[in-house]
C-alpha cells in the first residue's frame, strides 16, 4: 500500500513540478474582483510597475487565486500548499499575513512573515473537496489593513483511495428456466468515492470472477445475461455468481469489489404428469354411505405449483354411473368417490381407468408429447349385512271417512337385501300416531284402520314404517306412509253465517230482503251446488218467497207491502238446504226477518216496539232543558230534606245506631200501557210527536223510569219513619214497584 501511494503521488507530482520549472518567478494572479488584475512579465515589466506605484494607487496581486494539495499525504513535514504575497511587501518584514475561513488555524497554517501556507493535517477528498479562507494584508506594527480582504479556494486533489462498493449488495433475480441464450436476468451497480472527473480513479468496469459458464455480463453496463440456452430448473434451481467492479478502468493497479447475485430459475410447465404406478387396487364394503371417498392416485409432476396442477377424469370402465374423481388441489392427486349405492350381491367389482393432464399447458413445449397420462383402477366391492329395502321410498294410500274399523287401507313390503335373507317383521312408529288410530300387520306389512277417520277434523295422516330384520335387531329401515282421507257426504248444508234480516214497513213488493248463502263441511270433487227450498206447509207463504242466484246463493222478497211491526214484529222464515252428494243430505234453517221503521230511502231507524209508545222529535236543547229542571229539583227536595233534619235532630234522633230500614219489593204486574192506576204514562207522552214513534237514544233494552219518589213521615212516639216509593216499567209492559222504608 506504501509503494502504491508513492506511485501515485510520483504521478500527480511531476507535472506539476515541471510547470513549476518552466514556469518564470514573476507570474502572479490578482484577486477575483474588478480592482484586482492579473500580473505578469519580465523584471523590467516589474520595474516600471513600481514607478507606476508611485503616481497611481498600488495594486496587489497574489501569487494564486485557487490552490491545490494532495489528498491523504502524509509526511514528516507539514505539506507546503502555497505562498501568498502582496507586491506592497518591500521585503523589511513589516508586513503579517492573516489567514482566516475554512480550516485556518487548524488544517491550514500560515507563516505571517513569509505568506506560506501549509497543511497540517491529512486531508481526505472524500469527506472535504475543497475549503475557502480569506487573506489579508496588515502592518506589523499597527495591525491595520493595507489591502481589502480576499478570498482563495484551496482544493483537495483526488488520488485513488476508495475501492469500488456494491451498496445493495447481495443480489437475487430470477429467470425462466429454458430460456434463450442472452436473456436478461439483472444488472448491478457499484460506486467508486473517488472523484469521477479527474483521472480514472471513479472508472468501473465489471467482470464475473464466478457463475460461468451459464451467466455473462457487460463490462460497463453490469447487464448479467444467460451464457448458456435452455438450463432445467429440474436439473439445478439456483447459482450463485460472483461480480468483481475494478476501477481505473480496470488496469493494473486499480481498486476493486465484489458483490454475490443469486439466480434463480422460475418454473415453466416443460414436464407431463405421470402416474407412480399404472395399476391401482381399492377395495369398498357395500354399504358404504354415499359421497365417501374409496380411494386416491396421483400423477407426479416434476414442475411446481400451477404448472403441476392436473384435473383427473374417468375415461372408461364399468363404473363410470357409480364413481367419480375430483382434484385435490393441495395434494396434487385425484379423490375417488361413491355417486350411487353399491349391491354385492348385484356386481361385485368395478374396473376404472383414469387420467391425469395438466391445467396449465405451455404451447412452446407443446412438441414434446401430451401433457396427461392414464392409469387403471380396480374397485372390489365387499359384502355387508344391509338393512331391510323398502319396494318403494314413500308410500300413499286413500281410504274413505266412513271405512269400517279393522279393514285393510293398504300394504307396505319390504326385503333383506343379504344373500342370506333374514325375515322381515313390520311396526308403526308410535311417535308418528300418537292417537293410534291406524294398526299394522307384523308380519305382512298390512295397515288397518284403528279408529273412525273424519275428513272434516283431518284429511292427512303422515305415519312411519319401521322395517325390523329378525336375526338382526340393529338392522332396521323406516319408509313414510301419507294416507290421504277421502270424503263421503256426511255432513248437510247450512246457512253460511247467522243471518237476521230486516224489512222495512214502508217495502216495496219484490224487494230483496236478504241474501244467504250456504256451506257443507264436506268437499265434493265437483263442487258443491244447493238446492234451496221452503217447507212444504210454507210453499204458498203470503208475505215471502224465495229465489235461488247462480252463484249459489238464496235471496229472499217480500211478496207485498204495507207491514207493520205493531201487528207483528217478528216473522219465521225456515227455509231446506240440500247438498248434491249421493245420497243427498239437508237440513233446515231458520231465518229471523224483523220488521223496522226506516226513512224514506229505505235506511233502518228502528225496530223496535216501544218507540210507538215513546215520544219522538225532541230537539237536543229541550232534552238539556229537561235535564237542568230535573236536578234543579233534586237539589231542591235534598236541600228542605237537609235543613227538616238538622232542625229536628235533637227531637228525633236520640240513639245513633238506632236506624232501621226496610225495603219491600213488589213483583206485581200491571195492566201494561191501560194500567192507570200505578203509574201515569200520560205523562211521558210528548204532544209534539209524531205517530207516537220514540227514537231509540238514551233508552236501554230494560229501562226504568222513577215517578216522583214519595216521602211519606210517620211519627210513633219518638221514631220518624220515612217511604221512598220507585216505580219501574219494564220493555214487557210489566209494572215492579219497590218501596224503601228508613226508621230513625
Amino acid at each position: 500500500m506504501p509503494e502504491r501511494l508513492a506511485e501515485m503521488l510520483l504521478d500527480l507530482w511531476t507535472p506539476l513540478i515541471i510547470l513549476w520549472i518552466t514556469l518564470p518567478p514573476c507570474i502572479y494572479t490578482a484577486p477575483m474582483n474588478q480592482s484586482q488584475v492579473v500580473m505578469s512579465g519580465s523584471p523590467l515589466e516589474l520595474s516600471r510597475l513600481s514607478e507606476q506605484r508611485i503616481l497611481n494607487r498600488s495594486k496587489r496581486g497574489w501569487v494564486w487565486n485557487q490552490m491545490f494539495v494532495l489528498e491523504e499525504f502524509s509526511g514528516p513535514e507539514p505539506i507546503l500548499v502555497g505562498r501568498l504575497h502582496t507586491d506592497l511587501d518591500p521585503g523589511s518584514k513589516k508586513i503579517k499575513y492573516i489567514l482566516s475561513g475554512d480550516g485556518a488555524g487548524t488544517i491550514f497554517q500560515i507563516n505571517d512573515i513569509t505568506g506560506d501556507i501549509h497543511a497540517i493535517k491529512r486531508l481526505d477528498r472524500e469527506e472535504k473537496a475543497e475549503y475557502t479562507l480569506t487573506a489579508q494584508a496588515v502592518d506589523w506594527e499597527t495591525n491595520k489593513p493595507l489591502e481589502p480582504p480576499s478570498e482563495f479556494i484551496i482544493k483537495v486533489q483526488d488520488i485513488n483511495d476508495n475501492a469500488p462498493e456494491f451498496l445493495n449488495g447481495p443480489y437475487h433475480a430470477t429467470v425462466p428456466e429454458m430460456s434463450i441464450l442472452g436473456t436478461s436476468v439483472t444488472n448491478v451497480t457499484a460506486t467508486d468515492a473517488d472523484d469521477p472527473v479527474y483521472g480514472n480513479s471513479a472508472k468501473l468496469v465489471y467482470s464475473i470472477l464466478e457463475g460461468q459458464p451459464y451467466f455473462s455480463i457487460e463490462p460497463e453496463t453490469a447487464i448479467i445475461k444467460t451464457a448458456l440456452p435452455n438450463m432445467d430448473r429440474e436439473a439445478k434451481e439456483e447459482y450463485l455468481v460472483v461480480i468483481q467492479a475494478k476501477d481505473m478502468g480496470g488496469h493494473s493497479g486499480g481498486l476493486s469489489g465484489t458483490t454475490t447475485l443469486t439466480v434463480t430459475l422460475t418454473d415453466v410447465n416443460d414436464n407431463p404428469p405421470k402416474f407412480a404406478q399404472s395399476l391401482y387396487h381399492f377395495s369398498v364394503p357395500e354399504d358404504v354411505v354415499l359421497g365417501t371417498a374409496i380411494g386416491r392416485v396421483k400423477a407426479n409432476d416434476q414442475d411446481i405449483g400451477e404448472n403441476a396442477q392436473s384435473s383427473y377424469d374417468i375415461i372408461d370402465g364399468d363404473g363410470t354411473a357409480l364413481f367419480e374423481i375430483t382434484s385435490d388441489a393441495q395434494a396434487q392427486d385425484g379423490i375417488i368417490r361413491l355417486r350411487k349405492p353399491l349391491d354385492f350381491e348385484t356386481k361385485k367389482s368395478y374396473t376404472l381407468k383414469v387420467e391425469a393432464a395438466n391445467v396449465h399447458i405451455d404451447p412452446r413445449f407443446s412438441g414434446r408429447g401430451p401433457f396427461k397420462d392414464t392409469a387403471t383402477v380396480k374397485i372390489v366391492v365387499e359384502d355387508a349385512d344391509e338393512p331391510p329395502v323398502f319396494s318403494s321410498p314413500t308410500y300413499l294410500l286413500e281410504v274413505h271417512e266412513n271405512a269400517a274399523l279393522n279393514s285393510v287401507i293398504g300394504q307396505v313390503t319390504a326385503r333383506d337385501p343379504d344373500i342370506t335373507s333374514s325375515p322381515i317383521r313390520f311396526s308403526i312408529d308410535r311417535h308418528t300416531d300418537l292417537e293410534r288410530q291406524f294398526n299394522i300387520n307384523a308380519d305382512d306389512g298390512k295397515i288397518t284402520l284403528a279408529t273412525p277417520l273424519d275428513r272434516e277434523l283431518s284429511v292427512w295422516h303422515n305415519i312411519t314404517i319401521i322395517a325390523t330384520e329378525i336375526r338382526n335387531h340393529s338392522q332396521i329401515s323406516r319408509v313414510p306412509v301419507a294416507i290421504k282421507v277421502l270424503d263421503v257426504n256426511d255432513n248437510a248444508p247450512e246457512f253460511a253465517s247467522e243471518y237476521e234480516a230486516f224489512l222495512c214497513e214502508n217495502g216495496k213488493p219484490g224487494q230483496v230482503i236478504q241474501t244467504v248463502s250456504a256451506m257443507d263441511k264436506d268437499d265434493p270433487k265437483n263442487g258443491h251446488y244447493f238446492l234451496y227450498s221452503l217447507l212444504p206447509e210454507m210453499v204458498n207463504n203470503p208475505n215471502f218467497t224465495i229465489k235461488k242466484n247462480e252463484d249459489n246463493s238464496l235471496s229472499i222478497l217480500a211478496k207485498h207491502n204495507g207491514f207493520n211491526r205493531q201487528k207483528q214484529e217478528v216473522y219465521l222464515l225456515p227455509i231446506i238446504i240440500s247438498d248434491s252428494g249421493n245420497p243427498p243430505l239437508s237440513s233446515t234453517s231458520t231465518l229471523t226477518i224483523r220488521v223496522c221503521g226506516c226513512s224514506s230511502d229505505g235506511v233502518v231507524q228502528s225496530c223496535n216496539v216501544e218507540a210507538y209508545v215513546l215520544p219522538i222529535g225532541l230537539s237536543m236543547g229541550a232534552l238539556i232543558a229537561i235535564l237542568a229542571c230535573i236536578i234543579l229539583l233534586l237539589v231542591i227536595v235534598v236541600l228542605f230534606v237537609t235543613l227538616r233534619r238538622h232542625k229536628n235532630e235533637p227531637l228525633i234522633i236520640k240513639d245513633d245506631e238506632d236506624v232501621r230500614e226496610n225495603i219491600i219489593r213488589y213483583d206485581d204486574e200491571g195492566g201494561g200501557e191501560e194500567d192507570t192506576e200505578a203509574f201515569d204514562i200520560a205523562t211521558l207522552q210528548n204532544p209534539d210527536g209524531i205517530n207516537g214513534f220514540l227514537p231509540r237514544w238514551g233508552l236501554p233494552t230494560q229501562w226504568w223510569e222513577e215517578r216522583n219518589p214519595i216521602q211519606t213521615g210517620l211519627f210513633s212516639g219518638s221514631r220518624i219513619t220515612r217511604s221512598l216509593h220507585f216505580i219501574f216499567f219494564h220493555k214487557d209492559r210489566k209494572i215492579n214497584r219497590i218501596t224503601q222504608r228508613t226508621t230513625y
